[in-house]
């Protein structure tokens, strides 16, 4: 699934390429690619007509178009879901769902596995406290690190509180938005801590050093065009990233480690995989499960006075 890097190299294109365009005529060719859109394709479409894109904005890996009724076409491109900018006369792509006439340019949404959907929606004033505008379907949504309004010590005390493991709550999109599962075991790599490190025993400097890593993994990718393993993501030109080239441990198992040379590890995670280097991010002890006295079983809590 794209994550921040990805979805901001789209975020740009449709800045520079569809921002200030005015929407004409608007074709949904797949329903389900605006499954989210209650209305339905007639409400769609007519919402979207003749409207004008005012900006393109980003939350984690959401992103959307401004428009000059106060609304918004909210994006979220799931697993293999494309925008890209066309001349009308291309030949339609195989997996074409929507498409968005904007003059001399075309924007189609292009999703083979049709995990990905578009929606149009109200703005409103997010739960993040910026006090922004943003699509009512993510206000719940957090910001980024890469947000000027990101706060690292709320981003601390929440994470100590949380009581999971560490990389369950990299991708905790109400904790922390736009990390997924590559980018978390690149941090984690980085910051030399195993992905099921408790998040309580982490000490206020192993934050502070993994919030770096992340802020650094998420802009070299960016720089990169972000990591393509496949041709699913590209930007809105068709054009693929090049970072898979730098990643140090997510997709590298049994290949040496970089800094120790140790072979990375793949273990299953969340129906997914976490890559780690066994030698440099060793593995925490196993947590004891609470177990409570038999002598205790069913006797009622005494009470302390003070």
């Amino acid at each position: 699934m794209p994550e921040l890097p990805e979805v901001e190299v789209v975020r740009r294109g449709l800045d520079q390429w569809v921002t200030g365009r005015t929407i004409g005529e608007v074709a949904v060719l797949h329903p389900r690619s605006i499954r989210r859109h209650a209305p339905g394709a007639p409400d769609f479409t007519a919402r979207l007509a003749g409207r004008t894109v005012t900006g393109a904005l980003r939350r984690g890996k959401y992103l959307w178009l401004t428009l000059d009724s106060g609304e918004a076409l909210l994006a979220h491109l799931g697993m293999s879901g494309q925008l890209l900018v066309q001349r009308p006369e291309t030949d339609a792509e195989r997996h074409l769902r929507v498409r968005l006439a904007t003059g001399e340019r075309e924007l189609r949404f292009v999703d083979q596995r049709t995990f990905g959907h578009l929606m149009v929606e109200a703005l409103v004033a997010d739960d993040m406290g910026t006090g922004a505008g943003v699509p009512g379907a993510i206000r719940h949504i957090a910001l980024d690190p890469l947000d000027t309004a990101f706060d690292d010590d709320a981003f601390a005390h929440a994470l100590r509180r949380r009581r999971t493991e560490i990389k369950r709550a990299l991708l905790d999109q109400s904790l922390v938005s736009g990390v997924g599962n590559i980018y978390a075991d690149e941090a984690l790599w980085r910051a030399r801590l195993h992905w099921a490190r408790p998040t309580e025993s982490l000490r206020p400097e192993q934050i502070t050093t993994l919030l770096a890593e992340v802020r650094d993994v998420l802009r070299e990718a960016l720089a990169a065009g972000g990591t393509s393993f496949d041709a699913l993501y590209v930007n809105v030109n068709g054009e693929s990233g090049y970072f898979e080239r730098g990643l140090k441990a997510y997709g590298r198992r049994d290949r040496p480690c970089e800094r120790c040379g140790t072979l990375i590890r793949r273990d299953p995670f969340m129906n997914r995989s976490s890559f780690s280097c066994p030698k440099c991010q060793p593995r925490p002890a196993e947590r004891a499960p609470a177990v409570r006295r038999a002598s205790d079983a069913g006797a009622p809590r005494r009470t302390v006075r003070k």
